[in-house]
């Protein structure tokens, strides 16, 4: 399992991915205009690997360039498909290389990937990579998706019950990105767990903070991704906020990593990311601390 963590890691991950790929590469797509991934999807059609892209049906402001997009590919020997509309947004961000899943917090797009946090997770775990290609062939042939039991989280099928319960099981430590947490189930778990004396701090905005659920914005750069590390042991990541809207009611896909390493460097970005994010008088006061600090040495 492999971290990928934005701006720093840059499109280089992705289209190294799809470069390994010798025999099948799935890829769906809600927002893109990286020629360099657009060129390696072409590149891998000329070498005889299986390429297929699953389009959103829509997304905000950029129909016209989906469309354009998809006449590319097709000129390119990718076999295109088109969301269905029956969910309001087919949101989910996720690349299938031969038996690697990719699912990423932003999209393939110079906004997401250079001037913002997100993250991606890379795994071969051979349920988690096979539940992945079940989900894109029931969209790509618009059938209904029946989820099995894997880390893949899905939107609106197995969201809600696989983070409530995620949540739930916070023992020590909630460290959350999330830019839109408005859910009243699930903000009620967050406020639960803080009652109990856990720390639950957010990166992003949380509806009706109380004081128990620490708060901040993140400060350094744009947030483009959702993601919980558990007691620092264990996380998620993916595109789905803690909102009913993308709980219920659209395609998202995120992934639960019990990954040591991982976990353990989604930690330290979220506590870097913390300390960056602390409101202005609290630095000038760690400001004054260390001159105090150096006054007493002095």
């Amino acid at each position: 399992m492999k971290l990928i963590v934005q701006p720093e890691a840059g499109i280089v991950p992705v289209v190294q991915a799809i470069r390994a790929a010798k025999r099948c590469i799935d890829i769906c797509i809600f927002r893109f205009d990286r020629a360099e991934v657009e060129k390696a999807l072409g590149a891998a059609v000329g070498r005889g690997v299986r390429v297929r892209a699953l389009i959103a049906h829509t997304n905000r402001g950029g129909e016209a360039r989906l469309r354009k997009l998809e006449q590319r590919l097709l000129s390119a020997g990718v076999t295109v498909t088109r969301t269905a509309d029956d969910l309001l947004r087919y949101h989910g961000k996720f690349l299938i290389a031969d038996d690697v899943l990719h699912v990423s917090g932003f999209n393939f797009t110079t906004l997401d990937v250079d001037e913002s946090r997100s993250f991606a997770i890379a795994t071969r775990d051979h349920r988690t990579v096979q539940e992945a290609i079940k989900l894109f062939n029931a969209d790509a042939s618009r059938q209904a998706y029946r989820p099995s039991r894997s880390n893949l989280v899905v939107s609106p099928e197995t969201s809600r019950g696989m983070l409530a319960a995620f949540l739930r099981g916070a023992r020590k430590e909630l460290a959350i990105y999330d830019a839109k947490i408005q859910d009243p189930a699930m903000i009620k778990i967050l406020k639960e767990r803080a009652s109990k004396g856990i720390s639950v701090r957010v990166i992003g905005n949380l509806k009706g903070p109380d004081g128990d659920v620490v708060v901040r914005q993140l400060q350094s750069m744009r947030l483009h991704v959702r993601a919980v590390i558990r007691d620092g042991k264990s996380a998620f990541v993916g595109s789905q906020s803690l909102r009913k809207l993308e709980l219920e009611n659209r395609r998202e896909v995120g992934l639960l990593v019990n990954n040591p390493t991982a976990t353990r460097r989604l930690m330290q970005v979220f506590e870097a990311d913390w300390i960056q994010s602390a409101p202005k008088e609290g630095k000038a006061e760690r400001a004054e601390m260390k001159d105090e600090k150096k006054d007493a040495v002095a």
